[in-house]
């Protein structure tokens, strides 16, 4: 073969795997497209194995998480986790499920199972805040994600299938209904950039989050890994929170 023609072919099949990786790298959907191939399947470099835990204890769960920087390889996308509330086997959504199980004095609108008014303990700031469901007043009481979907992303979950994600996303180990303020001021922080002011509620709250990254296998930043034990050192006997079948 002559050398000018196959200079001229690998060239060409350079720039096609160049544009090939441009365009994985900024179409979050066909990164899933590509992975369903088969294509992704080298990218659980990221994917450190966390060890089994000996205790539920959160502190030693923690031990045994996986720590790594952020997995920056694709953009975070919401709908890579969900599109809507999902459906609970009663047929209300999972909103209404968090919120039922969270608020207490609950009244439900006339023959349905979406609550109409109640009262919320606020576990992130400690208020009393009275829930009342309207356009203009529903948004005081939100449900919060205790591992941000976008952290949850740059953690690991980027690399699981969606049905996975998708579990993330609706798993009432990792909501919270919480003040509304508050749930917007956390936006997508982790916890070595965001604590709940309520003081009394920080390690039940690391320790639910310490829970889901254990559940689904996701990692903690050496940052986000140092604040949790800063915390846990202050209640060394917190449990974790559903991880007694994992």
């Amino acid at each position: 073969m002559p050398k000018r023609y196959r200079a001229r072919r690998i060239g060409v099949t350079f720039l096609l795997a160049l544009a090939f990786t441009a365009f994985i790298y900024f179409n979050p959907k066909a990164f899933e497209k590509a992975s369903l191939l088969g294509l992704g399947d080298k990218l659980p470099e990221y994917r450190l194995e966390q060890t089994k835990a000996d205790s539920l204890l959160a502190k030693d769960v923690l031990e045994n998480l996986a720590v790594k920087d952020k997995y920056t390889e694709t953009k975070y996308y919401r709908k890579a986790f969900y599109d809507n509330w999902g459906q609970t086997v009663s047929g209300c959504n999972t909103r209404e499920a968090i919120l039922a199980r969270d608020l207490t004095d609950v009244v439900y609108k006339p023959n349905s199972c979406k609550v109409q008014t109640g009262t919320l303990n606020d576990p992130y700031t400690g208020k009393t805040i009275e829930f009342v469901r309207g356009q203009d007043t529903s948004s005081a009481v939100q449900i919060d994600h205790v591992v941000a979907l976008s952290n949850a992303w740059a953690s690991g979950a980027a690399l699981l299938d969606k049905d996975s994600r998708y579990e993330i996303s609706q798993d009432p180990l990792n909501l919270l209904a919480v003040d509304g303020p508050a749930n917007q001021e956390k936006s997508d922080q982790a916890a070595d950039t965001w604590l709940p002011s309520n003081e009394a509620f920080q390690c039940q709250y690391v320790a639910r989050q310490i829970s889901v990254k254990y559940k689904y296998k996701l990692w903690v930043t050496p940052s986000e890994k140092l604040s949790m034990q800063k915390v846990l050192a202050e209640c060394p006997d917190e449990p974790t929170r559903g991880l007694e079948n994992q």
